[in-house]
């Protein structure tokens, strides 16, 4: 089969590229590589998913006429949308950023399907769009009107955004709600990262709430497992659901919506402990307030995807957290 991967010299992105070639399938891969973070890390990820299968381009996904001949020239089968401008806070002081890439381009992306009839769009959303949700554990059944930051008001619109073109062309999209991924080749601007960073470098960490917060922290392994089984699941209409009964992760339109999660969130300080142990070394500790656009909780309701692939997440946190710090050691020969 064909897939095309967006957003491949990312952290996701990379690691389905070199699932999806090992199980034999062509892959075209794009990527505009931007300096939101290290470059050096994001061509380090292309070089280890090298691949007779794999094939990457350099294309800004708001680039409108590349991406349109991109899907004409390919013709590809199945469709994994995860490139976005990322990252919560950079929403707040840069909110341009994420008009071009996660409207703009999501958009781009719903085009590119809709004429060259790609059977299946499996795209990235976000658990953040669960805002000012206290009920727990996030499900998909749940309002998420009230998002508390930027980024989530846009991957909430890719969600409306890919149901309208469900409904209007009879177009199979999947949204993917992930919640907080971490492990090897990780993202530098997520909390996993920058403490293990920090702790090495003998530096402060700054600890949220006072370290009151809890996160469904999910190892990488766990969430490519999941895109990958939930490809093979594509949506069907469905002309009995209404809105009155249904749920809204699903539709008469062919299309769903999943959360992706470990399922056991992990209080913030527990997390810190298992990189201390790792490392072994303590942190040096800030305790300060919440943040703008941090959430108390997260906690994902996995039962719709375990329904729908039969896959569970394996990794807990002291086994994802040692490989980390493993990685993590050796790729900057700490």
């Amino acid at each position: 089969m064909k897939y095309l991967v967006t957003g491949v010299a990312g952290f996701i992105g990379s690691c389905v590229v070199e699932r999806l070639c090992e199980q034999g399938h062509e892959v075209v891969g794009i990527d505009n590589i931007n300096d939101y973070y290290d470059v050096n890390l994001k061509d380090a990820r292309l070089k280890r998913v090298e691949h007779a299968n794999f094939t990457f381009i350099n294309i800004d996904l708001a680039d409108r006429d590349l991406m349109s001949s991109l899907f004409v020239e390919h013709q590809f089968d199945r469709v994994i949308h995860l490139a976005a401008q990322a990252g919560v806070r950079y929403s707040i002081e840069n909110p341009l950023a994420y008009a071009d890439s996660n409207l703009l381009g999501h958009l781009n992306i719903l085009e590119g399907c809709r004429h060259t009839k790609v059977k299946h769009l499996v795209y990235a959303s976000s658990s953040s769009v669960y805002g000012l949700n206290n009920k727990v554990p996030f499900a998909t059944s749940d309002s998420v009107d009230h998002p508390i930051s930027l980024y989530a008001a846009t991957k909430k619109s890719n969600e409306l955004m890919a149901h309208s073109y469900s409904h209007l062309y009879d177009m199979p999209t999947t949204g993917l709600r992930f919640f907080t991924v971490y492990g090897p080749w990780g993202r530098p601007d997520m909390a996993p990262y920058i403490f293990t960073k920090k702790i090495l470098a003998g530096e402060t960490i700054d600890i949220n709430n006072n370290g009151d917060m809890w996160r469904d922290f999910t190892y990488i392994d766990d969430i490519v497992e999941g895109v990958i089984r939930i490809a093979d699941v594509i949506p069907a209409r469905d002309d009995k659901w209404t809105v009155e009964e249904g749920t809204p992760a699903s539709s008469s339109a062919p299309y769903s919506v999943y959360n992706i999660g470990h399922g056991s969130p992990i209080n913030l300080m527990k997390f810190i402990e298992a990189i201390e142990s790792e490392l072994g070394i303590e942190a040096k500790k800030n305790f300060r307030g919440m943040q703008a656009g941090d959430v108390y909780q997260t906690y994902a309701d996995t039962k719709d995807l375990f329904e729908a692939t039969g896959y569970k997440p394996q990794v807990g946190v002291e086994e994802g957290v040692a490989k980390l710090v493993s990685w993590y050691k050796e790729f900057y020969k700490v």
